[in-house]
């Protein structure tokens, strides 16, 4: 009988392995870019500690193994800002993402009263776009972070993957 993928809060002896798994999923990315020195490959364990600490993080378990991780935090104003969504290459492609990004709306709206969302992705990064408009997202406006122009894309809380999410918990 095979393992299943359980999605919980991350816990303070997760860091080491959330921090493995960030290196690991945004190597295609910094790839893509020319740019080994974004974020997500230069993140301390430390800053991720305080991180994890300050906001919300959740983690994909299969056993013991955390195999995807997404964060969020809520600003003053409602703004739930969702980052680092990552799940291991090889299990990419079967709905993880997805049921991360849900998870992290879900927990966003409840526990932290989020009243939208929003994410960025880098312009060339077309399977994370695609994902997150499947979801209820729509692009807003680009940014630029050192040489990654970056998509902004915003919903409001109640969306697709919120209720989606809610249906099948």
């Amino acid at each position: 009988m095979g393992m299943s993928v359980t999605i919980s809060a991350a816990v303070e002896n997760d860091a080491e392995q959330i921090l493995k798994l960030q290196y690991l999923c945004f190597q295609s990315e910094a790839e893509a870019y020319g740019d080994y020195a974004i974020a997500p490959l230069t993140q301390s364990l430390e800053a991720l500690r305080t991180e994890m600490a300050a906001g919300c993080v959740l983690v994909a378990r299969l056993g013991d193994e955390v195999v995807g991780s997404v964060r969020g935090a809520v600003d003053a104003d409602g703004t739930a800002r969702i980052d680092r969504l990552c799940v291991h290459p090889r299990l990419q492609r079967h709905g993880l993402g997805g049921r991360l990004l849900a998870a992290i709306e879900v927990r966003l709206a409840s526990d932290r009263d989020a009243k939208r969302y929003h994410l960025v992705a880098g312009h060339r990064s077309e399977g994370n776009l695609r994902l997150y408009r499947k979801y209820g997202y729509t692009p807003v406006s680009t940014e630029r972070d050192r040489k990654v122009t970056l998509t902004a894309m915003t919903k409001d809380a109640g969306g697709t993957a919120t209720a989606a999410f809610s249906a099948s918990a």
